[in-house]
């Protein structure tokens, strides 16, 4: 009898990290879904175990201690419905470990066919290892070589709208028929590529590479230029996945055997939830995901979802990139006090080298705090750059003009229509205050008028997402009640003032009294108040933009959180910093002290008693 997948009341759902193999158990009590216990193990996938389901049955292991509920049965799952109050209905995993899944893409046109592809293997959770064009620039013998020393998992090859000329894309078959790819897993079966581009060319793609990869063809990325059709490349990239790359690591097939539903890639499985919600709630959203090695950043704008990844922008082991890509007066220029910049890059260094350090005082909890807010400043921009309407559209008409064509299409991704900023990664779900998560994606990211903000709790957005395709009730509901740590709202003014320096007065009818005041340009303000809907009114000065126009009183219900309200006024669409450097320090001290970000009475407080008993001990004289 085939499960009711959607009528599951217990959920055991794991995501195998690269380093870490993740559980949670989720329960319908009292007629709504929660994440009821979560257990966690070192991922088994390389030696000496080379078996991912040892990390997964470790981890369920300390779920069943935590929650006295049984739920295996040797190394097998006990079915709920057979036995009472033990086992489990349903179990769904994730998985990035060995890597995850690296692509390389190919196009046309880099900028139109090149970029849809990118799009369709980025939002299927891939690491876009490389993006092959005709008009990139390289010679053939480069790209022939580029392919073989990258060795991707998958390949995905568009290009041509349909009916249109096909020697192009034909071209682009022969170098990948040259470079004869191997897989990066495995020996004994082809390299997949998906060929999604002018169904006039398909024949001879076929001819060309058949007989040396597992050539599969879906409908084209590009149909016609003003027109995008993603899913059936996204759909065949995830179908590949699991027959190809996930049969090939160590203890997946019999992973999958236990999986109710097919196992996805954790970062798509993270763009599944942030998807769900934007359509749920009829909301734009940003989400980023910052990790040790890359951050991924997701939005949903215009109902149009995009998916990026900056695969050397990491706080552990790519941090030292974060320093180069930024600069190190972007980074210092976050750090309220002095520092010697040769001593912040041997201190960067060593947090590359000792990847799971974590900061032993305030100095060094700053700095790597300066770094976040770098590491996830670059990723948006590269995101902004990328998701964009589509290039080409009513502009050029002719292949020949196409490649001539350099002009980007404009971003989808407008601040000022953000409804909500979810953070997740240890920098931010993990930061000792949550007034520092809330700061730093005000900081790195500018939002604009009114934002709601939010950090994932313990990252279980993977497995809520792929949760999310099965159970969306049980996703939804685990994702707004356990998953969701919900910051506040910031309120962040744009534009210039001319006669005098207020950017706008407020009224906020707080539960305890209304508060009254003016927002000073260049400073930033903090209320407190809980999850609670407050009303509110926004008179912005002549000039200024809240997000209904310039000058355009808001009458809007907001919501606090753990941190509060913050009112913004430090500039849009970019923050001015003092070139005089006691100046910034000032500033940024009382940025920091208006949110209450560190508590500096109370850690100047500790650090003395600590001095004081250091000295009766002898280890200060």
């Amino acid at each position: 009898m085939k499960k009711k997948l959607d009528q599951s009341k217990v959920i055991l759902a794991t995501d195998c990290g690269s380093t870490t193999t993740k559980a949670i158990l989720i329960q319908c009590i009292d007629g709504e879904y929660r994440m009821t216990h979560r257990g966690e193990s070192p991922t088994t996938v390389e030696a000496p175990f080379e078996d991912v389901t040892r990390g997964v049955l470790n981890a369920v292991m300390e779920l069943e201690e935590l929650s006295g509920r049984k739920i295996l049965d040797g190394e097998m799952f006990i079915n709920t419905c057979d036995k009472g109050e033990d086992g489990i209905d349903l179990y769904i995993s994730t998985s990035s470990a060995g890597g995850g899944l690296q692509m390389m893409v190919a196009g046309v046109v880099k900028s139109m066919s090149g970029e849809s592809a990118q799009r369709a293997a980025l939002g299927a959770g891939a690491i876009v290892m490389d993006v092959l064009a005709s008009n990139d620039g390289r010679m053939y013998h480069e790209k022939v070589k580029r392919i073989r020393q990258l060795r991707p998992d998958m390949i995905l090859l568009s290009g041509g709208v349909d009916g249109g000329t096909v020697s192009h894309v034909v071209e682009l078959a022969e170098i990948l028929e040259s470079a004869n790819p191997k897989p990066r897993l495995g020996i004994n079966y082809k390299l997949p590529i998906i060929y999604a581009g002018n169904k006039k060319a398909r024949d001879s793609i076929k001819e060309k590479l058949s007989k040396i990869s597992d050539l599969e063809v879906v409908k084209n990325i590009r149909p016609t230029l003003d027109s995008e059709n993603l899913q059936p490349s996204r759909d065949k990239i995830h179908d590949l996945f699991m027959e190809h790359v996930m049969a090939q690591a160590p203890g997946y097939k019999k992973l999958m055997s236990w999986a109710d539903t097919p196992i996805m890639p954790t970062p798509g499985a993270v763009g599944e939830i942030i998807k769900k919600i934007a359509e749920k709630e009829k909301m734009s959203v940003l989400g980023v995901d910052i990790g040790g090695a890359t951050t991924d950043v997701f939005s949903v704008f215009q109902g149009i979802f995009n998916r990026t990844v900056s695969a050397n922008l990491g706080m552990s082991y790519s941090v030292c990139n974060v320093l180069a890509e930024a600069g190190i007066d972007n980074v210092a220029r976050w750090v309220p006090f002095d520092l010697d910049k040769e001593d912040l890059m041997n201190r960067i260094a060593n947090k590359m080298i000792r990847p799971t350090t974590i900061p032993q005082s305030i100095d060094e909890l700053k700095i790597e705090q300066a770094i976040a807010r770098e590491a996830l400043r670059l990723s948006f921009y590269q995101h902004k750059n990328f998701a964009v309407g589509l290039k080409g559209v009513q502009q050029e008409r002719t292949i020949s003009d196409a490649f001539d064509q350099t002009m980007s299409g404009q971003t989808l991704v407008d601040m000022m229509d953000l409804d909500l900023l979810v953070g997740s990664g240890g920098v931010l779900s993990h930061a000792p205050r949550r007034s520092q998560s809330a700061k730093m994606l005000v900081d790195a990211f500018l939002p604009q008028g009114i934002t709601q903000l939010a950090v994932d709790s313990i990252f279980m957005m993977p497995q809520l997402g792929v949760l999310s395709t099965v159970h969306p009730k049980a996703a939804v509901e685990v994702f707004e009640k356990d998953c969701l740590v919900r910051l506040g709202t910031v309120i962040a003014p744009v534009g210039k003032v001319k006669n005098d320096k207020q950017l706008m007065s407020y009224l906020i009818k707080h539960p305890e009294g209304e508060i009254e005041g003016t927002l000073i340009e260049g400073e930033i303000k903090l209320i407190k108040a809980d999850f609670i809907p407050i009303e509110c009114i926004f008179k912005p000065e002549r000039g200024i933009d809240l997000g209904e126009g310039e000058g355009e009183i808001i009458e809007k219900q907001i919501f606090g959180g753990e941190v509060g309200i913050i009112l913004d006024g430090r500039g849009r669409p970019e923050l001015g910093f003092s070139s005089d450097i006691d100046k910034r320090k000032s500033i940024l001290s009382n940025w920091s002290i208006a949110l209450d970000e560190y508590n500096e009475e109370q850690i100047y407080s500790d650090d003395r008693r600590m001095k004081e008993d250091q000295k009766l001990i002898g280890f200060i004289k």
